[in-house]
């Protein structure tokens, strides 16, 4: 009796990983959104345009896009990370609220722009993250510094996505991609780490660091990569010496932790019961709070007690520029499956410099993906097309 009990039980448990194949599919579901999403935003990032015009576009494009899917029952599903514009030397998590100064920065002709938002389906997020510069073409590319720091942070992409499949190390992925960035004259964002994913968390045990400190070098977790594990990749690459500094800008998007504490507030405890209740375990802004002005009073007492985490906004030189590429990718038994897509244009972004290397330039004349599937199983998993 106690064996049938036991059958019963272990039944039940859900598989989260992507080894199901309805995990894989709302990965994907997910990862469509994100890129159509991103193409939108980035049509919408012109001269003239306001940053918070942008960024709330990329949000309500999200939830209407969710709201199409899986429409029956209640799964939940959203932004899985929140519209981000960051302009030249600004290097990630710029997203103003209506209220702040920042709220009528346009961007101009000539701005190196990183766009950075995901969406989530049931817990299970694909983020996505590119760069343009504005009013740039074909007949108009990028060049100097600009198309430097871009072509270094697109082929250190490209070298990550070879590297993370199992075998392979978090440290080897760290190595190669300074290899990248230093044929190119530029440096890793110092310290920036791209995380292992699972269902209802961003920032997963295992981790990739870009460009550490020597003491970040001697503390930091080494860890191999194992099939049917989840990854967000985040590469960021300055023209500068890759040290950002935390701006004074204000943060406006948190992540609720886990912790627990009695809030003193009355404005704090409701801040946190609507975060608790909206957002779940992924990011969000602040504009997306029933009322702005409250959730600004009430987000502090969670952020000091430990309740929440910021995502600071972060800045290099102001005469340096920052390139960004993210990605999401699911490490399939025939290889690494990047879901969100590289809308890199080599004809836009005309460097002079180049990558000599030869042990790089072997790693990106490999396939991403091996060219036979392993198994049936994984042919009837992975029956969607590649996203490139």
């Amino acid at each position: 009796m106690s064996d049938v009990k036991k059958e019963t039980v272990e039944e039940k448990v859900e598989d989260v990983t992507i080894s199901n194949p309805d995990v894989v599919t709302k990965y994907k579901t997910a990862a469509d959104i994100s890129n159509r999403v991103l193409k939108k935003v980035i049509d919408a990032a012109v001269d003239g345009a306001k940053i918070l015009d942008i960024c709330t576009l990329g949000d309500k494009l999200i939830e209407e896009e969710v709201k199409k899917v899986y429409t029956k029952g209640k799964l939940p599903k959203g932004v899985g990370f929140p519209t981000c514009v960051s302009p030249n030397n600004v290097v990630c998590h710029f997203s103003p609220l209506p209220s702040d100064p920042e709220a009528a920065q346009t961007l101009k002709t000539g701005d190196m722009v990183k766009i950075q938002l995901g969406a989530q389906v049931d817990g299970y997020a694909a983020i996505a993250g590119h760069t343009i510069v504005i009013g740039a073409s074909k007949d108009k590319p990028v060049t100097g510094k600009q198309a430097d720091v871009m072509q270094a942070a697109h082929l250190a992409a490209e070298a990550a996505v070879r590297l993370i499949k199992p075998g392979h190390k978090n440290m080897e992925v760290t190595e190669t991609v300074q290899k990248v960035t230093d044929a190119f004259g530029t440096k890793a964002v110092e310290g920036m780490l791209s995380y292992q994913q699972e269902r209802n968390v961003l920032d997963g045990k295992k981790q990739i660091i870009l460009n550490p400190s020597e003491s970040q070098r001697q503390s930091f977790e080494k860890a191999e990569f194992l099939e049917n594990e989840v990854y967000v990749v985040d590469i960021l690459v300055s023209s500068g010496d890759g040290k950002a500094k935390q701006s004074e800008t204000r943060t406006t998007i948190y992540k609720k932790t886990g912790s627990t504490y009695q809030l003193k507030m009355k404005a704090s405890r409701a801040a946190y019961s609507e975060i608790s209740t909206k957002f779940g375990g992924y990011p969000f802004s602040l504009r997306s709070m029933e009322d702005e002005k409250k959730a600004r009073m009430g987000i502090v007492e969670c952020a000091n007690r430990g309740l929440v985490q910021p995502f600071d906004v972060y800045t290099e030189k102001e005469s340096e520029y920052v390139a960004q590429y993210v990605f999401t990718v699911l490490l399939m038994p025939s290889g690494p499956l990047k879901i969100t897509n590289s809308l890199f244009d080599a004809e836009v972004v005309k460097s002079e410099k180049s990558v000599q290397d030869e042990e790089v330039l072997k790693l990106l004349a490999t396939s991403v993906r091996n060219k036979k599937k392993n198994k049936k199983k994984a042919a009837a998993t992975e029956a969607a097309p590649e996203s490139n």
